[in-house]
């Protein structure tokens, strides 16, 4: 009954997902969303980019969609970011409908929360969160954007802020005469910061949050799931902030390496936004961003991948038998069995998915293999940076990048368990030995 009760959760997220992009699709087809007659498949695509909150585009988010369309665009990134069926249960809330037993389960999936009881108090915390940090990043950025741009600067100010906490990396301020989404403010402290910031908290996830309030800096009382997304992400951040000061950027002033080693190795937290354009970096680097695009931000945030939980759990479950330990542990903790497994399976199916993306986008645009990997594990983590090559694609390769949007944003075991129908119950078969390695 359990079970049953989880697979029912996991489809109605699918599906609604399903429906708010088709949704999505027919209102970026109407013509006053548009400056230009957009077709199915390119309204599809950035409807799927804004409800997976990926950032990948087929066309000039800033020139190709009128002020209507820019909305329609945000709505779906923030419904995608705070989950489809959060927003309808706090709809629910807001109107003094009561939340019976069926929807605090669906909302416990939705937005990965250890138990069922206090899910209503709980939901409400992290949305109150959410919307306020939101306003405070607007407010930040409408310092820079405000002089620059005038009132106009308020609605970039709110839109940029939205889309960096949901992690979708969609910009308004990006041209085709001045592209590259926030290249222009590379250097730009306050940008780099505000943006940044944003990011990690909207990619730390809700969980995270609820720890941090309840027992602020006691690092020793956080959760497991708390202790393990925080030391993996810094891990995650820092890695790369190295590589690319002393690797790459070789032609720039310690200042700004600092500041464009930060934002690129903040960004693959499946943000999307980018301050250098990544042709001019080295084949090494483009291939961590590649790992590091598949791994994505946490359980339960605005963020995709296939979670920074998922490969510390896999890690720590290669090194517990190169030692020859029983059991995976950390932190003092047990990992049960049932875990590890999933998050095996959880990797191999991202490392998997990205990699036929990708081979099958080299094979259909004759294209470098590393070139369209990076794009398929990009779409696949809901990252959205790109080698700029997205609106050049042909069809059936911007179909494929859609499907891996899709599976990115809905996560890897709520794949699983919407299409396993049951389990079935065998009893013991013999065992036999197999050698390996």
């Amino acid at each position: 009954m359990k079970y049953r009760k989880k697979l029912n959760a996991q489809r109605i997220i699918i599906f609604s997902f399903l429906f708010v992009i088709l949704l999505g699709t027919l209102l970026l087809m109407l013509p006053v969303s548009s400056k230009n007659n957009v077709s199915f498949v390119d309204a599809l695509f950035t409807a799927t980019s804004a409800t997976c909150v990926t950032g990948l585009v087929v066309n000039n988010t800033a020139t190709y969609w009128t002020s209507f369309g820019h909305a329609i665009i945000l709505l779906l990134v923030q419904i995608g970011g705070m989950g489809v069926v959060t927003l309808a249960i706090l709809i629910g809330i807001v109107s003094g409908k009561k939340i019976g037993l069926s929807s605090r389960s669906l909302m416990q999936e939705s937005v990965s929360a250890p138990y069922v009881g206090g899910i209503i108090r709980y939901s409400k915390f992290f949305i109150r969160c959410i919307f306020a940090i939101e306003f405070i990043g607007a407010c930040l950025l409408m310092i820079q954007f405000i002089p620059e741009y005038g009132l106009k600067g308020i609605w970039y100010a709110i839109f940029h802020s939205i889309s960096a906490f949901c992690n979708a990396g969609f910009d308004i301020v990006s041209t085709p005469s001045t592209p590259g989404s926030l290249m222009k403010y590379a250097y730009n402290p306050l940008i780099n910061i505000v943006i940044c910031l944003l990011i990690v908290i909207g990619g730390i996830g809700f969980g995270t949050w609820a720890d941090i309030a309840k027992h602020k800096y006691h690092f020793q009382k956080y959760s497991l799931q708390s202790k393990i997304v925080i030391t993996t992400t810094l891990i995650l951040l820092i890695f790369p902030f190295l590589f690319f000061f002393f690797h790459e950027f070789k032609d720039l002033t310690y200042s700004q390496k600092f500041w464009v080693s930060m934002f690129q190795s903040v960004t693959l937290r499946t943000a999307g936004f980018n301050t250098v354009d990544f042709y001019g970096m080295s084949e090494a680097s483009r291939l961590i961003m590649i790992c590091m695009m598949l791994v994505g931000g946490a359980t339960g945030s605005t963020a995709g991948g296939m979670k920074v939980t998922t490969l510390a759990i896999v890690v720590l479950a290669s090194v517990s038998i190169f030692f020859k330990k029983r059991d995976v542990t950390v932190f003092k903790r047990r990992i049960l069995d049932e875990i590890v497994l999933n998050a095996l399976t959880i990797f191999m199916m991202y490392v998997f998915f990205s990699l036929i993306g990708g081979i099958a986008i080299s094979v259909i645009e004759d294209l470098p293999i590393l070139t369209c990997l990076f794009e398929s594990a990009s779409a696949l983590g809901t990252v959205g940076l790109s080698m700029g090559i997205t609106s050049s694609l042909h069809t059936s390769s911007r179909l494929i990048l859609i499907v891996l949007m899709y599976l990115g944003r809905v996560g890897g075991l709520t794949f699983i368990y919407a299409t396993v129908s049951n389990i079935k119950s065998y009893s013991k078969l013999p065992q036999e030995k197999v050698t390996v390695g």
